[in-house]
């Protein structure tokens, strides 16, 4: 569908400003204002010619009613990504920026058919034996360490020192990461999603998922890693390791994005301090203006079919913006009417997150107890002054710096699997080289201190 011809001249500082281009969705200016670009991909109708990264170009669904009828179509619209055409012709280059996120792996996320429905269950079966007062009790005690590591200071990068790093514990916690294990597995989830020596940090992640499915295999525990292993499904060492790496992955990612944007708009919307005890409130705004995955989902057409009036050929790349479908006119009246959760942020269909109640209930644990630990905590620089991680897929702050009274935090011993898991490995981890201990080992120590 070509533009219309009252089409909106594109944002500021756009490069495909009267180009025709395909609209890039990298870039400093796109991190910078997302709202402006979206509306101006709405003009194409509910799906837009969009650019990934520099030559990969992708169909972006913009509207509520097409993102839904695309995500529950898993017959016309496939997510394996070995259909992906223009891969499959040399026109991606595989270290580009954004194929780790798109490329196929053997996991739940890019099959179809009876091949995610095992893997699915599998998965969704063994998350929903989390208890949440463990995930509680793990939280708070993770909390505590991460805020007792700053408290004193008086100000802190929320984001850096705490929204990006308890995901990760929290994930250690419940999958049963040893600590030497535990600290691979942190390094390798940071280094893939921060760029930083990416290709080295993904093959330390699936050396320590497969390290530590092999200990699951000797030594089963009250764990995630152990459910998943004994599920009926019957999961072989190869797919045990690449659904563990997706869980850890693209669990701690967004989770980490939906902590430090709640955090933010807690911090920058006086409302919810004016009138208290709004974080799930906050919570839901964010999902439908902020959401940690703005656009994601890729999906390849089956066949070459039509969506919403737009031609699609089959092995197209064609991606959900979550961020604009939930912003869009046609949910307006929807979210002033009370239907707060009707959102898009968690996707939709067979493919929709399977942690969504767990990511809630760790965002809202993480949150109140960094508020009632720090109450005065406020942020420590203009809000026009922060930053936005570039990028297509993620909605991340680079960093929130905040500032609050100093306090010197005096730790609560409590109960839990967490410090039993600690008082396990405190012999073993004592042996190891201080310069070799990560910060699971030293969180594993702190508990049993």
């Amino acid at each position: 569908m070509n533009p219309h011809d009252t089409a909106p001249v594109p944002p500021p500082g756009c490069p495909a400003h009267g180009s025709g281009a395909r609209v890039p969705l990298h870039g400093p200016e796109f991190a910078a204002d997302p709202q402006a670009y979206y509306e101006y991909l709405r003009h194409y109708g509910a799906a837009a010619p969009v650019e990934l990264a520099p030559g990969v170009e992708a169909t972006l669904v913009t509207d509520y009613a097409a993102a839904l009828q695309l995500l529950q179509d898993s017959g016309t619209f496939r997510k394996d990504a070995r259909r992906w055409r223009a891969f499959n012709e040399g026109k991606i280059s595989p270290d580009s920026p954004v194929a780790p996120l798109l490329a196929y792996r053997p996991n739940c996320m890019f099959a179809d058919g009876a091949d995610h429905l095992r893997l699915r269950q599998a998965v969704t079966d063994s998350m929903a034996r989390v208890d949440t007062r463990r995930l509680s009790r793990s939280t708070e005690q993770i909390s505590g360490y991460l805020i007792s590591q700053f408290a004193a200071r008086g100000s802190a990068d929320l984001l850096g020192d705490y929204a990006k790093q308890l995901p990760l514990f929290v994930f250690n916690e419940l999958f049963g990461c040893p600590a030497d294990i535990g600290d691979r597995v942190l390094f390798g989830i940071s280094g893939m999603f921060d760029g930083v020596n990416a290709e080295k940090a993904t093959a330390v992640l699936f050396q320590a998922a497969g390290e530590l499915v092999a200990l699951k295999r000797r030594k089963p525990g009250d764990d995630v890693t152990s459910w998943l292993m004994r599920h009926e499904a019957g999961l072989d060492d190869e797919e045990m390791v690449h659904q563990i790496a997706l869980l850890l992955g693209a669990g701690a990612e967004p989770l980490r994005n939906l902590l430090g944007n709640t955090l933010h708009r807690l911090l920058t919307h006086e409302r919810y301090a004016r009138e208290g005890g709004l974080i799930d409130e906050a919570l839901d705004d964010t999902l439908w203006e902020n959401p940690p995955m703005a656009n994601y989902a890729p999906h390849y057409p089956a066949a070459d079919t039509e969506l919403a009036g737009h031609q699609l050929q089959a092995g197209d790349l064609v991606l959900v913006s979550f961020a604009a479908a939930n912003t869009g006119p046609a949910l307006t009246a929807s979210r002033q009417a009370g239907s707060n959760r009707a959102h898009l942020a968690w996707s939709a269909g067979p493919h929709a997150c399977p942690s969504k109640e767990p990511a809630r209930h760790i965002t809202v644990t993480a949150v109140e107890h960094l508020l009632n630990e720090l109450p005065d905590v406020e942020l420590a620089v203009p809000e026009d002054s922060l930053t936005w991680r570039p990028g297509p897929f993620n909605r991340a702050l680079a960093t929130l710096p905040a500032r609050f009274t100093p306090v010197r935090p005096v730790r609560r011993a409590e109960p839990g699997q967490a410090a039993a898991a600690a008082e396990r490995e405190q012999a073993a981890n004592a042996a190891r080289p201080a310069e070799q201990k990560g910060m699971w080992s030293q969180f594993l120590n702190w508990l049993t201190r």
